[in-house]
């Protein structure tokens, strides 16, 4: 996917001049700040709105109806941030880099979404306990130790929206063992190599050690 197809994407989803500028502001402050810190590979900043902005709207796609999302692992802020840009719904990020912590503040502050966005400074493991209606997670880690990270903030209804890139099939895999649920791998729209893992009614299985 080019930056073109990228941006015609957004708009045949009906996304608005004032979400478009809203996104640029985060943008221009990630290019600015990717200069003090490594917020993302260099080489992706010259295809930021497709390997970044698009790979993580089109979560939402996948998500269906939500009031409360949680991100994990946010950095910097791919996908949560591009969701509350885009939604309506409450985002939670969770993000335990004291660094990543302060630049998603200011970034929420700057796409003016801190009243739909909440930063929390933690690890997961010792995050407060509340249940969502969505996860999402990129590149944070393998689905068998995320789903475990997950669990605490999840119920059967939860939904979970994962992209897993490559090898989002051999994750897969290697969680069939170990959790129950409906899993399904959907193809990304930025790479045509790449896959998001959907799943819903995720639980332990009985493997599970």
């Amino acid at each position: 996917m080019t930056e073109g197809e990228a941006c015609a994407w957004l708009e045949a989803r009906n996304v608005s001049r004032e979400t478009f500028a809203r996104i640029e502001a985060f943008l221009a402050f990630l290019a600015d700040e990717a200069t003090r810190q490594n917020l993302i590979a260099a080489s992706t900043l010259d295809a930021v709105w497709a390997r970044h902005v698009v790979d993580s709207a089109q979560l939402m796609e996948h998500a269906g109806p939500w009031r409360d999302w949680l991100d994990l692992g946010s950095g910097a802020g791919f996908p949560g941030l591009i969701v509350a840009i885009l939604g309506q719904g409450r985002v939670t990020l969770i993000e335990s880099r004291a660094k990543r912590i302060a630049f998603l503040a200011e970034a929420a502050r700057i796409a003016g979404v801190t009243d739909r966005v909440e930063v929390i400074g933690s690890r997961v493991e010792t995050a407060p306990r509340r249940r969502y209606d969505v996860v999402s997670a990129r590149a944070f880690a393998p689905l068998p130790k995320l789903l475990d990270l997950a669990l605490p903030f999840t119920d059967k209804s939860t939904r979970f929206v994962l992209p897993k890139g490559r090898s989002a099939a051999e994750e897969l895999a290697a969680a069939r063992g170990s959790w129950q649920g409906d899993f399904r791998l959907v193809p990304s729209v930025t790479d045509s190599e790449a896959a998001i893992i959907v799943a819903d009614g995720v639980t332990p299985g009985k493997k599970r050690r």
